[in-house]
């Protein structure tokens, strides 16, 4: 299946210059959907996955389906001020901006075996942002799963060392 052919470009959001790519076009596709969730976790079926992070907000739509998949827990990376338990956070750069992630302390715990996920990989600050939290909570990132990559920002550069995987590649 050409998952490219459900991606809708919107010019100039959020802000002037950027192309956005909505990814709202695949997710109301039925089989678009169900293939691309199964094929992101399809590698991870007999790794023993104990986590899947999310990453805000799209994140959340796939990590929490590859969860359910998997038979594993779901932990949302959040802004700040979103999750109500304590948290640890870590700054990133994006293309358009700066922002901070948290997640809660107690969300991974040391040993577990972790998939990151999210929609779109631009400039690998918030994957990156994300795998920094795991770390921190001794977590082991088995693989990172992105269903779009803008691979002219290079973001899969400031990956080096994680198995990272994108379905459709611009």
């Amino acid at each position: 299946m050409k998952f490219a052919e459900f991606i809708r470009d919107v010019p100039d959001f959020p802000e002037k210059g950027i192309v956005f790519k909505d990814i709202t076009t695949l997710l109301k596709n039925t089989d678009a959907f169900k293939h691309v969730c199964d094929l992101m976790v399809e590698k991870y079926h007999d790794k023993e996955v104990d986590k899947i992070v999310g990453i805000e907000s799209r994140g959340f739509i796939f990590g929490s389906v590859a969860a359910y998949l998997l038979g594993c827990g779901f932990v949302p990376a959040r802004k700040p001020g979103k999750l109500p338990a304590e948290t640890i956070s870590e700054d990133y750069t994006l293309e358009y901006g700066k922002n901070t992630l948290e997640i809660h302390v107690d969300g991974i715990k040391p040993g577990e075996k972790v998939v990151i996920m999210d929609d779109l990989l631009a400039t690998g600050g918030t994957a990156r942002a994300v795998a920094k939290l795991v770390e921190k909570l001794k977590g082991e990132i088995l693989g990172m799963e992105f269903l779009i990559e803008l691979e002219f920002l290079k973001g899969i550069e400031k990956l080096p060392g994680y198995p990272v995987t994108s379905y459709i590649k611009y």
